[in-house]
């Protein structure tokens, strides 16, 4: 095994050095021994065979060279495992099992979309104390689901949040346009969980149910505006029921 030089780094530039060297010292022992018939036959050296002449010596000496020089290069050749064609039709199958786990996580998604509830009542295991009818002479344009402080109230169906703040008589209120176009109102909570402009989708938490405002106790009370915010206000209970929702 050739020595390392003194000083020289152990690392993988100077493994390759040494041992490119010590696979082309055949070479250089080949070319020596060329090198040394030519002196000798020159030089008219015992040995030397009477016919040999200097131009011969100098050709064999070169042919010697090369030779030896590609059986070096030979030699650092790596050794081939597999043709390009091969290397091709792997790389054509690696593309076809992506395209086909690509395809099977879209239909995943889709399905699981297609399953999502486009439409929800907006408060669970809510009492539903109040109609959308006349009430003490005025009428009542939504309806009010009674249920625990802090209860979750979800946006009833996907959309993006026009309001979210502070409104007189509700105390807080937030209004959300719907991809059906129809506008819905959610007010009294304790606390908002969106911000004007953010998207929803139906069943997604936007507030804590309260009792700010004018309000008696806890309760949401949940109005639906049809066709955008100046639209005529409709029966909740027959908006979600017609969507499917099971109130």
């Amino acid at each position: 095994m050739p020595a390392v030089e003194p000083g020289a780094a152990d690392d993988g530039g100077a493994r390759v050095a040494v041992v490119t060297g010590a696979r082309r010292r055949p070479a250089v022992l080949v070319a020596a021994l060329a090198l040394g018939g030519v002196l000798a036959a020159t030089l008219g050296l015992p040995g030397t065979p009477a016919e040999a002449t200097s131009d011969d010596s100098v050709a064999q000496a070169l042919a010697a060279s090369e030779n030896a020089a590609f059986l070096d290069e030979a030699e650092l050749m790596p050794q081939m495992a597999i043709t390009e064609a091969q290397a091709q039709q792997r790389l054509a199958e690696v593309a076809a099992s992506r395209a086909e786990r690509a395809e099977a996580e879209a239909a995943a998604v889709a399905a699981a979309e297609a399953a999502r509830p486009k439409v929800v009542v907006p408060v669970d295991g809510a009492r539903m104390t109040t109609c959308f009818c006349q009430r003490w002479g005025t009428m009542h344009w939504g309806i009010d689901l009674a249920a625990p402080m802090l209860t979750p109230e979800y946006a009833a169906e996907d959309g993006v949040v026009l309001r979210a703040g502070a409104a007189s008589g509700y105390g807080q209120a937030v209004y959300v346009l719907g991809v059906s176009g129809d506008v819905t109102i959610y007010g009294h909570m304790e606390e908002i969980e969106v911000s004007a402009g953010d998207v929803v989708e139906a069943g997604q938490t936007i507030a804590l149910l309260g009792s700010r405002g004018q309000s008696t106790g806890p309760h949401l009370h949940f109005e639906v505006h049809s066709g955008g915010l100046d639209g005529p206000p409709v029966d909740p209970v027959v908006w979600l029921r017609e969507q499917g929702a099971d109130i």
